[in-house]
């Protein structure tokens, strides 16, 4: 779990799913996706993609998360 400013938490935590829309791509091509507005980094992804994904690493300002088989 993360801390998100000093009072929210973060939205998504280690180990979970969430059903995600892939709305954008970084520069080497891994998927941009949003949890209420935090940012969600997914691998294997192209733009307009929905998936489900499980959060495998969160830091203070993204998390990353790998596609559920």
């Amino acid at each position: 779990m993360c801390i998100r400013d000093s009072f929210r938490k973060c939205p998504v935590e280690v180990g979970n799913e969430y059903e995600v829309d892939i709305i954008d791509t970084t520069p080497n091509g891994v998927g941009i996706a949003r949890v209420k507005g935090f940012l969600i980094l997914v691998g294997n992804t192209k733009l307009g993609d929905h998936k489900t994904v499980v959060i495998t690493n969160t830091d203070s300002l993204s998390a990353e998360a790998e596609i559920v088989a």
